[in-house]
């Protein structure tokens, strides 16, 4: 059997030791890690070495940017609120036929101002199973309540007007493509729960009309 005689360092060569970690670690540290993970490059080795290339900026900013935008009070949306109400019955218009053509395929570009306080309307014509593209957003990105929805076609309309509600939300942007259940008017009620007026741009792109009353 041999006797195994490890060595052990002295309190000098152990400081030595200690010293020359922190030396490497401080390098290491200036040289490289402060570039890629804060930015900073004080002696010029992430610039040399490439490591400058690895750090992104923390801009503190989400993917919604939510925090940004004030708080307000909202209502719960409820099943009970979407539409007309169930004593107004649907027309029977709705089950008419889907016609042979569709309207010519066109775009605009419309300009919504809702007032302080109020709602507005905005609405296009369709005709049954005509596809409309669309995207909508407020110029501050100011929510705002919206109830996409549409009327049915009838040539002698009622005094209470059925209606279809197919998304309700608040909401700065909304986009989509719709399909017209039935022919009729279709189109967002906007309302305005902020202390200025919002003004909100409207893409269109698809099978409709403009309505006089809304241009």
């Amino acid at each position: 059997m041999s006797n195994s005689n490890p060595q052990v360092m002295n309190k000098k060569q152990l400081l030595k030791s200690i010293l020359i970690a922190l030396v490497i670690g401080g390098i290491v540290l200036v040289g490289a890690v402060l570039p890629a993970e804060y930015g900073m490059d004080p002696i010029g080795t992430g610039k040399l070495f490439g490591f400058d290339r690895l750090y992104v900026a923390d801009t503190n900013d989400s993917s919604d940017g939510l925090e940004a935008l004030p708080i307000m009070d909202f209502e719960t949306i409820e099943l009970s609120k979407l539409g007309s109400p169930t004593s107004i019955p649907k027309p029977r218009a709705s089950e008419d036929p889907i016609p042979d053509e569709q309207m010519a395929i066109r775009s605009d570009t419309v300009q919504i101002i809702v007032p302080a306080g109020k709602g507005i309307e905005y609405k296009v014509k369709t005709l049954k199973l005509g596809s409309v593209d669309y995207d909508w957003v407020t110029a501050d990105k100011s929510i705002v309540y919206t109830d996409f929805h549409g009327e049915v076609y009838e040539e002698n309309p009622p005094a209470e007007v059925f209606y279809e509600s197919y998304t309700v939300a608040y909401s700065n942007n909304m986009a989509g493509t719709f399909t017209a259940p039935f022919k009729g008017k279709h189109g967002w009620y906007f309302r305005n729960k902020n202390k200025a007026d919002v003004t909100i741009t409207l893409h269109l792109v698809g099978q409709y009309e403009l309505i006089e009353a809304y241009k």
